[in-house]
């Protein structure tokens, strides 16, 4: 195990940092490093793939921890309708586009409906890496795109069920969805109000012990324990990762953790990458890659189109819709499982397997470029638009402008030591079981009295 992270260690450090010289992305030379050390490339087997898949796993989970610890619950809540209507938009639209290609491309309905699933949602992965490595993380359309991914997640479990109901069965099991939907939501619940309610207040008590040792073990286990409450529950690990990253962003030790945690983010997600990599037989790009190409032009355009569409219907400005949309243009993680899903059962064709981990790494390629070219193409756009298009855009534009303004001025009104929504929810809980509490033992005392 020593000899194989030794191996991808080295190797990924070296061609990150060639690919740095060259003024490329990083994450392509993760990737182009698993290409390397990968069992198809020279026919050697220089690392075990079981232990490369373990700590990419590990990597995923670390990566969407520390995306939860960037986000705050409030603006979930505040982008809730660009998030609510753009994911509708994306993965409503792109099932249907990834649908249509598979009948379109002679596959039968069931290897149909998965490549629709595979093609419907983005990498959260990906996307907040390269905006990221862009020095866009401060830019206003990513409080949106983010909560987007969120749902998409949350969708992205959703239909791993219902995929493997309609494989398994052969028929569409409503009632089995829905059970799983409403568990899912009540689990959601749960989790929220306990780790809003537990999880500070403990954190605010031992705050005078926790030394940067003990916060980063202790939010580390936290984490760990949320993942496996996820798994047990029938759910994304992921998910469960990145619910705890959110619980724990509304602590006051959020940026300390985050502080503390990305030197090890940046390790495993460098070993996920290059885990993607070695996926890649260079011989099966040759054999389909007119297929692969026909993939990736599909995802690239479809997620332009259904984000941008999305975001604007949703209330954002079109440049920040674009934005979204620009960045959405590549599959990851959920793709991979569904895929695999797919192979497992023995319900979809052996070849869509490679062909989806190579359109994800071409577009994964692609994604840095296309997300630099959403200005000139937005400018190209709004020069060409016709007066009435021109009017609702700059509308638009003044419209959130003014919104965004305004949040700033009341925000800056309140308070600096005025609670926090959370602590709110959780003195109101508080007094609620205490006087409760009261209430029943005056009544205990009442009735032993008589």
């Amino acid at each position: 195990m020593v000899h194989d992270l030794y191996i991808l260690m080295i190797t990924a450090g070296i061609v990150a940092l060639l690919f740095k010289l060259l003024k490329q992305p990083v994450v392509l030379g993760y990737i182009v490093a698993g290409i390397l050390v990968g069992p198809h490339l020279f026919g050697e087997k220089l690392v075990e793939m079981e232990n490369v898949e373990t700590w990419g796993n590990i990597g995923v989970l670390f990566v969407l921890f520390c995306i939860g610890l960037e986000f705050r619950m409030k603006n979930l809540f505040e982008s809730g309708k660009v998030a609510l209507i753009g994911v509708s938009t994306i993965v409503g639209g792109m099932l249907l586009l990834g649908y249509g290609v598979g009948r379109f491309s002679l596959l039968d309905n069931m290897n149909s409906i998965f490549l629709a699933a595979m093609l419907c949602m983005s990498s959260t992965t990906i996307v907040m890496k390269a905006i990221d490595e862009a020095g866009l993380g401060k830019e206003r359309f990513v409080k949106g795109a983010t909560s987007i991914l969120i749902f998409e997640d949350i969708i992205a479990v959703v239909l791993l069920v219902l995929l493997s109901s309609i494989a398994v069965k052969n028929s569409f099991e409503g009632v089995e969805l829905l059970e799983k939907v409403g568990v899912l939501v009540l689990t959601l619940a749960v989790w929220f109000v306990v780790g809003i309610l537990i999880i500070p207040t403990f954190l605010r008590w031992v705050r005078p012990h926790l030394n940067d040792e003990i916060l980063i073990i202790l939010a580390l286990g936290l984490c760990l324990g949320m993942v496996l409450t996820a798994e047990e529950a029938g759910f994304s690990s992921a998910l469960g990762a990145f619910v705890m990253g959110m619980i724990l962003a509304e602590t006051k030790e959020a940026h300390r953790i985050e502080h503390l945690m990305a030197p090890l983010k940046n390790v495993f997600a460098a070993i996920f990458f290059v885990s993607v990599g070695m996926m890649i037989n260079p011989a099966s790009l040759v054999a389909y890659w007119d297929s692969i190409l026909f993939v990736a032009v599909v995802i690239i355009v479809g997620m332009i189109v259904f984000g941008t569409l999305g975001c604007w219907w949703g209330g954002e400005t079109f440049k920040d819709s674009m934005r979204t949309g620009f960045s959405f243009v590549q599959i990851g993680e959920f793709s991979f499982i569904i895929a695999a899903l797919g192979s497992k059962l023995g319900v979809t064709d052996p070849a869509i397997y490679p062909i989806i981990v190579a359109a994800s790494v071409l577009t994964t390629f692609l994604t840095p470029y296309i997300m630099k070219a959403t200005v000139p193409c937005y400018n190209f756009l709004y020069n060409h638009a016709s007066p009435r298009l021109k009017a609702k855009i700059d509308a638009r534009e003044q419209q959130v402008a003014e919104t965004e303004k305004a949040a700033l001025e009341n925000a800056a009104t309140q308070e600096k030591d005025a609670p926090t929504k959370a602590d709110k929810v959780r003195h109101a809980v508080r007094k609620t079981v205490v006087t409760k509490h009261v209430v029943d033992l005056f009544l205990k005392n009442m009735s032993e009295n008589d």
